[in-house]
């Protein structure tokens, strides 16, 4: 019998990934006195692709994570401004009691540091470069841990604990390894940025969504936007997103962003290429609940990893952060229940509670992306609905989910009662992805 190789470290909880979804877990799960060992395989600071813009859904979670945002590095938003052809309309976020009337802009060069650094604050022990490369599992294929590879020779590790919470991007190694597979019929989206400098624009008081994105002069919109954001440094963070789908194949993004680029006025300084700051570099957006089930052997699925990012907005870091909050309640009370039936309960209030948070909305949205993909569609919202000032003040707070369902306005009434009328099944599990049948007498 081969002898059981001793863990590296051992933790109650381990997440993997220190980005906004692991990073906001491990602070909330030390927060509630347990040892939380937090699994980074890169070093800090370090670069990833985003708009680094926060609408003020992010900003309210930020708060709950205890971050101050009134430091220097953080830049204010008052809003948003659409445009499309000749015209703009600017649209000031919603205030209420649960949201914050501003949101913010932050490099994720910085932001993803600050928020593992709160996590140690917070009592969550933090390795860096140690990069997981596949879950440990007990002989009922349940998961106890994890293996990885560590510093900078790739030196193999164990770390064992009795709950992993995976929030380790895109690629979700450990929930693949598990078989959970990506949804193919649910949206995904490609994103690019790069920075300019321009004082014309780096500190403007609105975030630009550009809605009349083409290929061609003239020619049909295409399913995503541009942006422009503020970051109050210099620069602005420019780039685009676009859905894509089996209606809306690939087009090549960085001729679009610079055929754009070359529509915006002179004085911006970002028709030049001597305001470049760095190089273009994309990545894609897992959107619409695209990987199920986010629970499964102990594993839970937090952030992209579990394809949370919206498909109205393919906005991710407001559900990234939302959902490893989530992630450390429901795990906190599992382990306050002894090993077995009654903790599996508890865990799989996860993935319940995901979905009758934002199911509906999502199923919504990712119908919301389906017609993006169909030309006229997209025609009629760029040239007509985001040109209309009385239209885009209540979809603004479907596009960036900011409805307060409690003490909203008669406007969040509304968008609440509605939004109630969508189903919002249960899904439905594949074989793989559920835990194996323990044998009689095991």
């Amino acid at each position: 019998m081969a002898k059981r190789r001793k863990p590296a470290e051992a933790a109650d909880v381990i997440v993997v990934g220190a980005g906004p979804a692991g990073s906001s877990a491990a602070c909330h799960l030390a927060g509630h006195g347990l040892d939380v060992l937090l699994l980074e395989k890169s070093e800090f600071p370090r670069e990833k692709v985003c708009g680094d813009g926060l609408t003020p859904r992010a900003v309210h979670q930020l708060a709950r994570m205890g971050v101050d945002v009134g430091g220097e590095g953080w830049q204010r938003n008052r809003g948003v401004r659409f445009v499309s052809g000749e015209t703009s309309v600017e649209i000031d976020w919603p205030e209420s009691p649960r949201f914050p009337g501003f949101g913010l802009t932050r490099s994720r060069h910085d932001f993803d540091d600050l928020l593992a650094r709160r996590a140690v604050a917070a009592g969550a022990r933090l390795r860096t470069s140690a990069r997981v490369t596949a879950p440990v599992l007990d002989a009922t294929g349940r998961v106890r841990g994890v293996e990885a590879a560590v510093g900078p020779e790739g030196r193999a590790e164990r770390f064992e604990a009795p709950l992993v919470v995976a929030a380790d991007g895109v690629s979700a190694r450990l929930g693949v390894a598990l078989g959970i597979r990506r949804l193919p019929h649910r949206p995904m989206a490609t994103a690019i940025r790069r920075y300019h400098r321009t004082e014309a624009r780096h500190a403007d008081p609105y975030l630009d969504i550009w809605g009349d994105l083409t290929t061609r002069p003239g020619g049909p919109a295409l399913p995503g936007y541009g942006w422009i954001f503020p970051m109050g440094d210099g620069r602005v963070n420019v780039g685009l997103g676009l859905v894509s789908t089996p209606r809306a194949p690939g087009v090549d993004t960085r001729r679009v962003l610079d055929d754009w680029l070359a529509r915006t006025p002179e004085e911006w300084g970002l028709r030049d290429a001597a305001g470049v700051d760095g190089p273009v570099r994309g990545a894609a957006l897992p959107m619409g609940f695209n990987r199920l089930p986010h629970y499964s052997r102990g594993l839970l699925l937090a952030g992209d990893s579990g394809g949370m990012v919206s498909p109205w907005s393919g906005e991710g870091i407001p559900y990234a952060l939302e959902s490893g909050e989530l992630a450390a309640e429901v795990v906190t009370d599992a382990l306050a229940r002894p090993g077995g039936p009654w903790r599996e309960r508890v865990l799989r209030r996860y993935p319940d509670e995901v979905r009758r948070r934002n199911g509906r909305y999502y199923r919504l949205g990712n119908a919301w992306a389906a017609l993006l993909t169909r030309p006229a569609v997209t025609s009629l919202i760029s040239r007509r609905l985001i040109t209309s000032p009385a239209a885009m003040r209540y979809a603004i707070r479907v596009l960036v989910n900011l409805t307060d369902e409690r003490d909203g306005d008669a406007a969040d009434r509304l968008i609440t009662t509605l939004m109630r009328a969508v189903p919002n099944p249960a899904p439905r599990l594949s074989r793989r992805s559920r835990a194996p049948r323990r044998r009689p007498g095991r």
